[in-house]
């Protein structure tokens, strides 16, 4: 009788102890959750009586910049030296970037401006007003800062592109524009002395076949 009473004692005072504990935890918990809800802050345009003005949103300080849009290199942020269009690159045109630019291009502005500048897209076919070529005497004289510039900021019925295509990827763009233009006007100069044989051979032709056909 005395190890099942003490068995029965025991065991009750542990269920109590137990509820007790399970009540506690929730009682916590339940404060936590209160607080998480009801943060001391303030809402995007949310009212506050705190400032003079009674808005809660602030304006930005004077003069602060956001990390990584100081853009304090005007030619590669504006295409100009100076307040003027430039004629040259804020960085040395590779070949990796020519590629560059010809994705960006194929994806960008081809639909209007067609494959090799022309302006007669896609989207032009099918209706859309006819952008001027790219090879007509007035553009091919632009200065490269000209083709940033429209870019960026747009031109006539041409949006503007600053949000969809970054400041390198419009330059190296400009870079494979000025080589669509070099291919549809160059000339024999403008071909390597080494390469010209290769011009009046037909295709498939290697160096030194000629003779046997």
């Amino acid at each position: 009788m005395l190890r099942t009473s003490l068995g029965t004692r025991d065991s009750g005072l542990g269920t109590r102890g137990a509820l007790t504990l399970a009540a506690l935890m929730l009682t916590l918990s339940a404060g936590c959750r209160q607080d998480m809800q009801d943060q001391p802050k303030i809402e995007p345009l949310e009212a506050n009586a705190f400032f003079d003005n009674g808005a809660g949103s602030r304006p930005i300080v004077e003069d602060t910049v956001a990390r990584g849009q100081l853009h304090d290199d005007a030619l590669l942020y504006t295409g100009k030296v100076n307040g003027q269009l430039a004629d040259l690159f804020p960085f040395p045109v590779t070949r990796m970037v020519l590629d560059r630019g010809q994705n960006r291009f194929e994806i960008f502005c081809t639909p209007c401006h067609g494959r090799v500048g022309d302006g007669d897209g896609m989207v032009v076919r099918r209706g859309l007003r006819r952008p001027p070529s790219w090879h007509i005497d007035r553009l091919r004289q632009m200065p490269a800062g000209h083709f940033f510039d429209v870019m960026t900021n747009g031109f006539g019925v041409m949006q503007d592109y600053r949000s969809q295509i970054t400041a390198r990827d419009r330059w190296a763009i400009v870079a494979y524009v000025r080589a669509l233009q070099l291919s549809q006007h160059a000339t024999i100069a403008d071909v390597p002395e080494a390469e010209r044989g290769s011009l009046d051979r037909p295709a498939g032709v290697k160096p030194g076949e000629e003779s046997h056909r």
